[in-house]
């Protein structure tokens, strides 16, 4: 049983090996890859991930699972071996409905149409990138058919980033939310906005990356095992446990686009990094669903990095830092400014209160799309108006409408959206737990010191990497299944003072 497991975790750490390669490539085509390098990076990428693939479903593998059934049988449910098999063979099961060649035309298509869209969306030009969406429709409805019997067509899609979860599940968890959220969005933008303007004067790059550095070194992220470049999109990627990548973007006239997208990154990162090493290059590294990973990135940004706690201690140096720009700013007038409620055009830049109705709307277009209720020519039409019945504003131009996010793009239709809002929903409900067990750690937050919670979040989330499933998971954790409340709470809790509701 022994050499057969070596030989699983062999073949395992190949396939992976392989994907790692792809990450590189992939990283690099978003931050330093030169714009005539984009048709060799499409194929490059799509022969490594047939290859990957291959690796994956190669019989050889569905054999040793099936030899190592005794083994997983034989061992608790939570041990290491056992839990290696379960999750390879759920993984294997679902790879090899998908053929290979299906994969590398995926991989190849999906390179191509991102080169597209980084033309595209400066240019403002949906036409450009239209045709190349159409197949990328095609290729969702495709992938999704090869996993018959679902009871919607977005299920399949949802399952890959959500283990579990369906569209009526996201359906009835976001119907529940919103209904309790509306009230508190009326409420907050019948008054006037917070001035935010001290976050719009000149912010020199160079100064900015220091400042969000030296937070994001605090919260724990490892520098001796990831770095942080410069994208049009912000993201996080993985090429092992000790190579972690984020990017972020900057706008010199805009102090919070870099500053909160390098928390929510390495919000990412530390869930990638504090992953048990002994899973590396397994099914067992990195998150156990999107929702859980989105969980740890806005918690760091939101509930950490948007806090009065968190400033009490930063603003006095941010001030030191940019004496010009902040000297005659209050620490109240910064803290009502990044906490700032008022429908906006960019989902990234959206406050707390907002943020989920761009989730929505987004979620509702991939199942209208996938249904076929919904073609791609209409989809900046449907999305200005939606836009203005959701939010009360139009945008202008389709640069900050349809073209704004990369998923799309540089992916499939469908299944990526909702882990935005659970993980805003799992954030808050980690953190209760997390203070349940710390009472001290907003105290802690207020003098720069964030070891205990980062600490909790490793010791109950991080180490377990995917071992166990996310509703697993948040049963260990919290004791219960997702609720909408502790988020809900958070908010009143926070957003309530504010704006005095």
């Amino acid at each position: 049983m022994n050499t057969k497991l070596d030989e699983l975790k062999t073949r395992l750490r190949e396939a992976s090996d392989l994907g790692a390669a792809a990450a590189v490539l992939n990283w690099d085509q978003s931050t330093y890859m030169p714009a005539g390098g984009a048709a060799a990076r499409a194929r490059q990428a799509a022969i490594l991930g047939r290859l990957a693939h291959e690796k994956l479903t190669d019989p050889a593998i569905g054999r040793l699972l099936d030899d190592l059934r005794p083994l997983e049988e034989s061992l608790p449910y939570d041990d290491d071996d056992a839990s290696l098999i379960r999750v390879t063979r759920r993984q294997y099961e679902r790879r090899t409905k998908v053929p290979a060649a299906f994969m590398g035309a995926l991989f190849n298509h999906t390179a191509e149409t991102y080169s597209v869209w980084t033309k595209a969306r400066p240019e403002n030009n949906f036409a450009l990138v239209q045709p190349y969406l159409e197949k990328t429709l095609d290729f969702s409805r495709r992938l999704a058919d090869f996993f018959p019997g679902y009871e919607h067509i977005a299920d399949p899609l949802i399952d890959f980033s959500d283990y579990g979860m369906k569209a009526s599940t996201v359906h009835a968890v976001f119907a529940d939310l919103r209904e309790q959220l509306i009230p508190i969005v009326h409420a907050i933008t019948a008054q006037p906005p917070a001035d935010d303007a001290c976050l719009h004067r000149t912010y020199p790059q160079a100064q900015q990356a220091a400042f969000f550095n030296k937070v994001i070194r605090a919260f724990g992220f490892d520098f001796e095992r990831g770095r942080c470049d410069v994208s049009p999109h912000p993201f996080t990627t993985s090429f092992s446990i000790g190579d972690v990548r984020i990017t972020v973007r900057y706008k010199e006239n805009d102090l919070g686009d870099a500053l909160f997208s390098a928390m929510h990154e390495a919000g990412h990162a530390l869930y990638e990094q504090g992953c048990n090493p002994a899973y590396e290059a397994t099914p067992l590294a990195g998150g156990t669903s999107s929702g859980v990973h989105e969980s740890q990135s806005r918690l760091w940004e939101n509930i950490v990095g948007r806090s009065r706690s968190f400033w009490t201690h930063y603003y006095p140096q941010l001030q030191a830092l940019f004496p010009a720009q902040l000297g005659d700013v209050s620490a109240e007038t910064f803290y009502r400014a990044i906490n700032k409620v008022q429908p906006s055009l960019i989902r990234v830049d959206a406050d707390e209160v907002t943020y989920n109705l761009h989730v929505m709307l987004r979620f509702d277009f991939e199942l209208a799309l996938l249904e076929g209720n919904l073609a791609v020519r209409d989809l900046p039409e449907a999305w200005r108006e939606r836009f203005k019945a959701d939010l009360g504003i139009t945008p202008p131009d389709d640069r900050d409408g349809v073209l704004q996010d990369v998923h799309w793009y540089g992916g499939l239709i469908g299944g990526a959206f909702q882990g935005y809002t659970l993980g805003n929903i799992l954030g808050a409900q980690f953190y209760q737990c997390a203070l349940a067990a710390h009472p001290e750690i907003p105290a802690e937050i207020a003098q720069g010191k964030f070891d205990t919670l980062h600490k909790w979040l490793k010791d109950n989330i991080y180490v377990h990497g995917s071992k166990y499933t996310a509703p697993e998971l948040i049963e260990r954790v919290t004791g219960g299944p997702l609720r909408v409340a502790p988020y809900i709470a958070y908010l009143h809790s926070k957003y309530d003072e504010l704006y005095a509701l």
